[in-house]
This record gives structure tokens, C-alpha cells and sequence, in this order.
């Protein structure tokens, strides 16, 4: 059974005393309130990371999602009820803006590579030290794909034999140039700013790139074009 908090599905996190916009709003999502709690005294400490919100499984995180608009979410794979995979393919399909991060003690494909395919924009471990993890949600909130190297090999490994290589020939030099660019980690204004254009058009240019190789989202463009020498 999930430890869950009474009187709400999700608890709403306090304002942090400055109360900066430029706070990364982070919503924590894991059946266990010790993981959570501990999570939220380490947070809370960092000045530009605000703890909005708390659920205990991934209908929660979901609902929670929807109302208070997080900018990175720390979601748990594993939990009773709604999975966390389960959650990030709803939340993909609600079109919500946040950035998953998903922090997890299972290491198996089975998990890894799902989590991944359904919109996962890093995955981290549970026994990561705290500094790192602040520095995973930084990285994911700046647009970054945030994969251990073990992870990215996992998920290239499952994609042996249907890489889908000629659908690479479709690309453009400057989407090439954008992809590989990807591949290296940047976000999207790094992007425009390291071939001078806006970032409006770089946008433009992830989305033909997408939709030319029929990939999901950035993460699986990152490991297409490692996969295929490109960037990274």
C-alpha cells in the first residue's frame, strides 16, 4: 500500500521565502512519503528549485500535474495503482508541458527502456548523491536529455535490427547540424545560439527532424543519432 498523506491525493508544496519566478517548480511523485520527504528537505534548500507538490502513485502525479503546472516532475516507476509508466504516457498525451525525471532503484530493460519510449526525459538512480540530482533537474528543466550510460545503451540495444537508418537520407545539412547538436545534450537555445539562429526556428527544425525519422520526442532523436554517428 502507498504511504499517502491525509486529507488530499497531493499535498501542495509552500512558496519558497523569496519566492523568485525563475524557481524550477518540481513536483515529487514516489508511493513512499520517507522517499518523498527526503526528497523535499533537500530540495527545498536549493534556491533556484521549489517543491510545488507531493502524490504517492501515478494517478496522483497526474492530477497534481495537471493543476499545478510543474516544470520538472521526479516520478517513481514503480508503484501501486497508476505506474509511473503508465503516468508518463498519460501526461504525454494531456500534452503537458512538464519534464519527467525519473528517479527509480529498478536497472532492468524492462523498466529503462518503456519509461524512455514514454517520454522520460532522463533517468536517474535513487542512490544518486543530492548535489547530482539538483543538477539532474537543472539539466532536464533546461531542455537536456539525461540518460547513464548504461541506460542509453539498454535502450540502443533494443533497437538493434530496426534502427531505421534510410529514413536519415530525408534530412537536411542544417537538421543534421540541429541533431547532432542534440545528441550533445544541448537545449534548444544552446542550439540557436551555436548556429546563430532563433529559437523559434530551431523548434522548427527538432520538429521536421521528429517527424522525418518518426521518433517520439528529443530523448530517442539523442540515441538515433548516436546510434548513427551523429554528434555525441
Amino acid at each position: 500500500m502507498a504511504d499517502t498523506e491525509k486529507g488530499s491525493a497531493a499535498r501542495i508544496g509552500r512558496r519558497t521565502a523569496a519566492g523568485e519566478a525563475r524557481a524550477i517548480r518540481v513536483l515529487l511523485v514516489d508511493d513512499h512519503q520517507v522517499v518523498r520527504r527526503g526528497l523535499r528537505t533537500f530540495l527545498e534548500v536549493q534556491d533556484d528549485i521549489e517543491v510545488v507538490g507531493e502524490a504517492s502513485d501515478g494517478a496522483e502525479g497526474i492530477a497534481a500535474a495537471e493543476q499545478l503546472r510543474p516544470d520538472v516532475v521526479l516520478m517513481d516507476v514503480k508503484m501501486p495503482g497508476m505506474d509511473g509508466i503508465e503516468a508518463l504516457r498519460k501526461l504525454r498525451e494531456l500534452a503537458n508541458p512538464a519534464r519527467v525525471l525519473v528517479v527509480t532503484s529498478f536497472t532492468e530493460q524492462r523498466t529503462v527502456v518503456p519509461a524512455l519510449r514514454a517520454g522520460a526525459a532522463g533517468y536517474v538512480y535513487k542512490d544518486i548523491d543530492p548535489e547530482a540530482l539538483a543538477g539532474a533537474i537543472r539539466s532536464v528543466h533546461a531542455g537536456h536529455v539525461l540518460l547513464q550510460p548504461e541506460v542509453a545503451e539498454a535502450l540502443l540495444a533494443q533497437d538493434e535490427g530496426n534502427s531505421g537508418q534510410g529514413r536519415g537520407t530525408s534530412l537536411t545539412d542544417r537538421e543534421r547540424e540541429v541533431l547532432g547538436l542534440i545528441a550533445d545534450g544541448r537545449s534548444n537555445r544552446e542550439i540557436a545560439r551555436a548556429l546563430v539562429l532563433s529559437e523559434k526556428t530551431v523548434k522548427t527544425h527538432v520538429s521536421n527532424i521528429l517527424m522525418k525519422l518518426d521518433l517520439a520526442d528529443r530523448t530517442q532523436a539523442a540515441l538515433w543519432a548516436v546510434r548513427h554517428g551523429i554528434g555525441a
